[in-house]
């Protein structure tokens, strides 16, 4: 296995995990920023505020994309199965 095919794969992997990851840790930003500004708005200054609107943004977004990440994370892992005979030399 060539060092192009290392780097291929490790990119393909870092995109991979950037895909899958980015849903749940988009809504959990947007929500964390959204709570912030309604904290400093309100002059609440309560540290537990932001983690259940959080905790409950993100597993709703896990629900919704849910089917789409475990389709990507198929799709990688069963590339790689394909081409494992490659890996091995």
């Amino acid at each position: 296995m060539s060092e192009v095919e290392i780097v291929a794969l490790a990119k393909q992997a870092l995109t991979t995990v950037l895909l899958v990851a980015g849903p749940a840790l988009g809504m959990g930003l947007i929500v964390g920023l959204t709570v912030s500004i309604f904290q400093a708005t309100t002059q609440i200054q309560e540290q537990t505020l932001t983690f259940i609107p959080k905790i409950i943004a993100v597993l709703a977004s896990i629900l919704l994309f849910g089917p789409w990440m475990l389709r990507v994370l198929v799709n990688f892992g069963s590339q790689v199965l394909e081409n494992l005979h490659n890996f091995v030399a």
